[in-house]
């Protein structure tokens, strides 16, 4: 793909074909190949190398946590990269693709469950690697009337990938591969499903890599020079303010916490809340040096749509990572009626759960296709509301169904409000973002895809265990209401 010209503006970006945006989109395939493969599959790992249920939730936070420190960085690092062969966003693309592979390989043989945590934060940091650049990538690469294609394109990938992987263990299982294995021992149907994962992974990537390519750094700036956007001032006064209540709230609640006895997941919300604080005072105080202090000044002046998505996406991602971390245990439990871990029941229900993440990934593959029709005809706040409550009433109903099958209704809900998350806030997004901030805004927008996950690992199991007997399908059930909240406020999004 070569590009070139001038321009004068940033609407005059040169409309992509679609077998460039095929080709520049290409490489989520095999992002969401691991991703979808470690969603599905790696509570079943930490199962089966005996963590007990309300330890699961900690041991998944190095997910999100990675995330939150790595997205930004790359953001960060990406908008100051510049090679004349690499590009600016593909050199992170081909070292994260490297690396998850790897992960992937040595995921499902760790031998202990501490060796299985640490290889979940090496994973997702890989993932995160490769993940970030290319929400930027899109806002690079195309005008803003082709962006809702671009990020859709990603869904549709994002789907089908996760269709295959989700559903690979169950598949394996049907050909003949074992999914069952001795205590402490990962099934080999997982193991298989894991090493395809790192194959497909790299040779996706690899292929987006080595057909695109990239505007330099000085054509983007003018691509954006219609456009242009004034800094606003940091009010350091009110910065230290914020710290300082913020921080006095964290330290309050991580003395509460410890004086009441109350859960130890309880403490990751209270520092992060006190370490905001600290953050605030730092930059009130213009103390916040580096890249540090350029994100951190970048979060705090966020453009104004930003915060408003930021809230919509809280309610969003705090219902998937109560899905993805409870769906296992909820399915195996109540519609299979199995919790000892070595069982056949368990195990069947397992797979199953295999099947619906692959079902919804599905879903999303057709809804990818339709949100555009969509946002033509309803908006795309409107579309959101719609999705977003299709997913929300979907995890509610696993509260209400019995029968294992009926289940895959559910996840067409789901499946709806998953494209839609992955397309329409990214689009709403870049449109309001300047070009040579594009990868750090975008990394600090999934603070606000992290941070609802750190919640939910925080608080889940401490309301399961104090509130609902432990029963994980009450999580699946207050992951239901906080989609429905989150479509509500989609139309609060404003698109001046």
């Amino acid at each position: 793909m070569t590009q070139g010209g001038t321009v004068k503006a940033a609407s005059d970006r040169p409309e992509l074909s679609f077998w460039q945006i095929w080709n520049m989109c290409f490489g989520f395939l095999g992002i969401q190949f691991g991703f979808a493969l470690q969603n599905a599959n790696v509570s079943r790992i930490f199962q089966t190398l005996g963590a007990e249920m309300e330890q699961i939730p900690m041991l998944w936070i190095a997910a999100p946590l990675t995330g939150l420190i790595v997205q930004p960085i790359v953001g960060y690092l990406s908008d100051r990269t510049w090679h004349p062969t690499w590009g600016r966003r593909r050199p992170f693309f081909l070292i994260g693709a490297i690396l998850a592979s790897l992960a992937l390989v040595a995921m499902p043989n760790s031998p202990a469950l501490w060796v299985a945590a640490g290889l979940l934060w090496v994973l997702d940091a890989s993932i995160n690697i490769s993940m970030e650049p290319f929400r930027a990538f899109v806002g690079d690469q195309l005008p803003p009337r082709q962006r809702p294609t671009g990020y859709a394109m990603q869904s549709f990938f994002i789907g089908l990938g996760a269709v295959v992987a989700s559903a690979l263990p169950w598949m394996l299982a049907a050909l003949g591969v074992g999914n069952t294995a001795p205590e402490g021992v990962v099934p080999d149907n997982v193991k298989y499903a894991f090493y395809a994962g790192a194959a497909v992974f790299l040779l996706a990537v690899g292929w987006t890599v080595f057909s695109t390519r990239e505007y330099p750094p000085e054509q983007l700036k003018a691509f954006d020079a219609a456009r242009p956007r004034e800094e606003k001032a940091i009010d350091g006064g009110r910065a230290r303010n914020q710290g300082r209540l913020l921080l006095a709230i964290g330290l309050a609640a991580i003395g509460g916490i410890w004086h009441f006895g109350l859960a130890r997941d309880l403490y990751l919300l209270a520092t992060g809340i006190a370490v905001y604080g600290l953050a605030l005072l730092l930059l009130g105080g213009g103390r916040a040096p580096g890249m540090f202090g350029a994100i951190l000044r970048d979060l705090y002046t966020m453009p104004g749509r930003m915060r408003q998505l930021a809230v919509v996406q809280f309610f969003s991602w705090f219902a998937l990572f109560a899905m993805w971390i409870y769906t296992t245990g909820a399915v195996t439990s109540v519609q299979f009626g199995a919790t000892d871990t070595q069982s056949a029941a368990y195990n069947a229900g397992a797979d199953w759960v295999g099947v619906l993440f692959a079902a919804y990934n599905g879903f999303a593959v057709l809804a990818a296709l339709l949100i555009p029709l969509m946002v033509k005809r309803y908006g795309a706040r409107l579309s959101h509301l719609i999705n977003l409550s299709l997913g929300g009433l979907g995890l509610v109903s696993f509260f209400l169904i019995e029968d294992p099958q009926w289940l895959l209704l559910s996840m067409v809900g789901v499946g709806f409000a998953w494209a839609s998350i992955l397309s329409l806030p990214y689009a709403l997004l870049a449109d309001s973002l300047p070009a040579e901030k594009m990868g750090v805004y975008m990394g600090i927008f999934n603070f606000f895809i992290v941070i609802p996950q750190l919640v939910a690992a925080s608080i889940l199991g401490f309301l399961l265990a104090t509130f609902f007997d432990g029963q994980p399908v009450y999580a699946l059930l207050m992951g239901g209401l906080s989609m429905l909240v989150a479509g509500v406020l989609a139309l609060n999004i404003r698109l001046d």
